[in-house]
């Protein structure tokens, strides 16, 4: 009795339908051996018409009859069973795994409901063009592009830049209209505007707010607490507005400054770097932001607005972030347009402006030396401290603005930092380790935003050996790291410091004709290269140390430095 079903379900599951000589489908037994020997290739079995009975089996028994609705062109149909042949087989798959299988689509379908990010369109808005009325915040929608140039510009279109009236006197926020910062910032990696795990909520005395607070309301008082004064802020202001009248129609600027129409070759000692573009309008736009001045407040708001819209326009993306890099500039050009995009983006929240902030800086850390851990001209060469000083600078600004920062650059930061360190970390060399003036700047400031507390012994020596040598009064770039090393360090050292510094670079700006209040100091190879345009940013940056950006290590603040572990 148990044998008899097996042996009509065998013979019935080689039944297949033959055509007669008239081209209809009559059922009939054909070996499964055969067919393929004669034939070819099995083909799906032909049905008779719906309604109708099935040949009989070989067994005598007559095949239920075909459905009315079944499916002719997708699946076979089983004429024993009365169902698919699909059907069949995944009736004899466990209940186990279907259940597994079940279970694992809803979860992959839950994961992905989860994760999906509100601001996703968003993250895609990485252009802005300017119109006649159009404001920055609501930017136009484009299509990434990869390793392509993004333009937005006509090709003989002009950026019209307003008039700055008002410009030799910028008036700086009494000192009791300070906004409180915020109790608490929700903390989710996958908004924009969020806070990381370290909120980088500051107080000084009876300010309170973010890194970038004294550029805005507590700018009087860190003024003078600093060591600044009206000679120096007078300074700042002119300027500023030399660099505004030195801004060209596509709202860049060119270390050429004679390029532009205005000036005609009036001010003395044009920079050679004529295809750094992208490095040149980044260090002219730093100056006004480190003086408050974005592309929403300020009487520089205008040239702010095309400068941005210029570094902007040049982002070229593709699969590993967007690139700032050009044939003058390299990764330099990265790095400090970076920066310049991080703070405009930190001082206003704009949110057209998170996309390309995320692009640039997800390409500093693609560039990154995967082995050495820092950065050079190209990306994942291996690195030397002037270019890890820029890329270090930009992703400290990105931290601050609350763009995610993966935990692992800073940790490679670090590791390259000690390959240069020589003196057990008080000093350091470009490439190796050394004794350099600017590099041993360069490498404890990036100490001191890696995390060195202010009792670490060699960051204690190294301040003691700058303090040593001096303000130099021709390497720019020396001073640049140099006085911040300082600011930062406070106490005696800085008003030293600060006494010599200070007053010499007022004394040394241009005050007659097109020049007025620009600086160019003779003897250095980055001024030659840079001209007078360079020296300039350079100098009002140095100016700007009071306010620009809060000291590290001060009483009553949080623990506001780059997450190592």
């Amino acid at each position: 009795m148990s044998d008899q079903p097996r042996s009509e379900e065998k013979t019935a599951s080689q039944t297949l339908p033959s055509k007669d000589a008239s081209g209809l489908e009559t059922g009939g037994s054909v070996s499964s051996q055969a067919a393929v020997t004669s034939a070819g290739p099995p083909r799906p079995p032909q049905l008779p018409p719906a309604g109708k009975a099935s040949a009989p089996s070989a067994s005598g028994r007559p095949a239920p009859p075909v459905p009315a609705n079944a499916d002719l062109a997708s699946e076979a149909y089983d004429p024993v069973s009365g169902s698919r042949v699909r059907g069949a087989v995944l009736r004899q798959v466990p209940g186990w795994l279907v259940s597994t299988v079940v279970h694992v689509v809803i979860l992959v379908t839950l994961a992905l409901v989860t994760l999906q990010p509100k601001s996703l369109d968003t993250l895609t808005q990485l252009v802005v063009a300017p119109g006649t009325d159009e404001k920055l915040e609501d930017p136009q929608e484009l299509e990434k592009e990869f390793d392509r140039t993004v333009k937005v510009f006509a090709p003989n279109e002009k950026l019209t830049l307003d008039p700055v009236q008002g410009a030799d006197d910028i008036q700086v926020a009494g000192a009791d209209d300070v906004a409180a910062a915020a109790v608490s910032v929700p903390l989710d990696v996958t908004g924009i505007g969020n806070a990381p795990t370290s909120d980088l909520l500051t107080s000084i005395g009876a300010f309170s707010g973010d890194a970038f607070s004294g550029r805005g309301t507590a700018k009087a008082r860190l003024l003078a607490q600093g060591g600044g004064s009206a000679g120096s802020e007078k300074a700042v202001a002119a300027a500023l507005k030399w660099l505004a009248a030195h801004q060209l129609a596509d709202g860049g600027w060119s270390f050429n400054h004679a390029s532009q129409s205005s000036c005609h070759g009036q001010c003395r000692d044009p920079g050679k770097l004529t295809d750094a573009r992208i490095a040149a309008t980044a260090l002219a736009l730093l100056p006004f932001l480190g003086a408050g001045q974005t592309h929403k407040e300020g009487i520089y708001r205008s040239q702010v607005k095309g400068g941005l819209y210029f570094l902007i326009n040049h982002i070229k993306v593709g699969p590993e972030g967007g690139s700032l890099i050009e044939a003058g500039g390299n990764m330099y050009s990265h790095g400090i347009a970076s920066i310049c995009l991080c703070e405009a983006y930190a001082m206003t929240h704009d949110k057209s402006l998170y996309g390309p902030v995320k692009e640039v800086i997800t390409f500093i850390c693609y560039a990154q030396d995967t082995k050495g851990g820092g950065w050079r001209y190209r990306p994942r060469q291996p690195g030397d401290t002037s270019v890890v000083g820029w890329q270090l600078m930009a992703l400290k600004s990105a931290h601050m603005a609350y763009v995610p920062v993966p935990m692992q650059t800073f940790q490679k930061a670090s590791h390259f930092l000690d390959t240069v360190q020589s003196n057990g970390g008080a000093n350091y060399g470009y490439t190796t380790s050394g004794e350099g003036a600017a590099t041993t700047a360069i490498g404890l400031l990036s100490r001191m935003y890696l995390g060195w507390k202010h009792d670490n012994q060699a960051l204690e020596r190294g301040v003691h050996w700058l303090s040593e040598q001096g303000p130099s009064t021709s390497n720019m770039y020396y001073d640049y790291y140099a006085t911040q090393v300082m600011h930062h360090w406070g106490g005696e050292p800085w008003r030293k410091w600060n006494s010599v510094m200070r007053d010499e670079l007022v004394s040394a700006q241009a005050t007659r004709g097109h020049e007025a209040g620009s600086w160019y100091m003779q003897g250095d190879g980055h001024n030659r290269y840079g001209g007078r345009l360079y020296c300039t940013a350079m100098a009002t940056m140095i100016l700007e140390v009071y306010y620009r950006h809060l000291p590290i290590y001060r009483e009553k603040s949080t623990k506001d430095e780059f997450p190592l572990d």
